[in-house]
């Protein structure tokens, strides 16, 4: 008893420095923003002698924040709800398709999953340009084509696992094809949506580089590309950058408060299956 005491103190103490170090990013950021930049180089661990919320200010001003914010959350929202459904779908009529095409096509989203971005990206910038889609609405759709494989693959081991007599049961009823998918299947993934979900968020709001090569209008950017103003050629605005981060972690921040049961169930709920 007295072995097992000490090593479950052991492990608690683990935790608690594998937490802190864990934190140790977001003091950094949270102190630092209270900092003027002076204060920031000459005492970066440190807290700050006064604190100031000038930085707080300029960056909401400078990032034009509620605009930007908006973009991100229509851009990351549309993306997300267009990948669960379309990836759904897909997974579920390669899952119930036993053919050796339905086989290959699930093959060839398999191996997408290890082509790099930026073997691709040039070409795909020039054929959307081309069609003028060098917009929102085409950086949903390349956000389509780039989270699908993962989404289809994790959809279909999770769809293996739901009987096949389910879809017979409800034609028997009457339902069409697309019924029995909407109505019966769809809310059996509901766990495997949100981890889904959770994936493709944080992959898409975190997003830089595909943002910069595709919203060139101005007003359309996303945070993190609006953020990337204050580091120029010459100088870095740490002070101004560090606060606008702060800003925009916000959001993701308030968002788990509201759907923290979702998230956790939907992730137990996935790992069991």
């Amino acid at each position: 008893m007295e072995r097992k005491k000490w090593q479950l103190r052991i492990l608690g103490l683990i935790g608690i420095l594998l937490a802190l170090l864990w934190l140790s990013p977001f003091y950094l950021m949270i102190v630092n923003a209270f900092k003027s930049k002076r204060d920031i180089f000459a005492d970066t661990l440190g807290l700050p002698q006064e604190f100031t919320s000038d930085n707080f200010i300029q960056a909401f001003e400078q990032l034009d924040f509620l605009r930007t914010l908006l973009n991100s959350l229509v851009i990351s929202g549309l993306s997300v709800g267009i990948i669960i459904v379309f990836s759904a779908m897909a997974a579920y009529a390669l899952s119930r398709n036993k053919s050796k095409l339905s086989s290959v096509i699930f093959f060839i989203f398999v191996a997408a999953m290890l082509i790099p971005f930026q073997s691709v990206m040039i070409p795909l910038i020039s054929q959307f340009g081309q069609f003028g889609m060098l917009n929102r609405a085409g950086l949903i759709i390349m956000y389509l084509g780039f989270g699908c494989s993962l989404s289809i693959f994790l959809y279909h081991g999770t769809l293996k696992g739901i009987p096949q007599s389910l879809d017979e049961a409800a034609k028997i009823d009457g339902a069409n094809r697309f019924q029995v998918f909407w109505y019966i299947i769809f809310p059996l993934l509901k766990p495997m949506s949100i981890t889904v979900g959770i994936l493709n968020v944080i992959w898409i709001w975190n997003d830089y580089l595909l943002p910069s090569l595709v919203l060139g209008e101005a007003g359309t950017e996303t945070i993190p590309l609006k953020l990337f103003y204050f580091f120029g050629q010459y100088t870095k605005q740490w002070h101004l950058a560090l606060a606008g981060l702060t800003l925009s972690i916000i959001p993701v921040i308030v968002a788990y408060f509201f759907a923290q049961k979702q998230i956790i169930k939907g992730i137990s709920d996935g790992a069991v299956k």
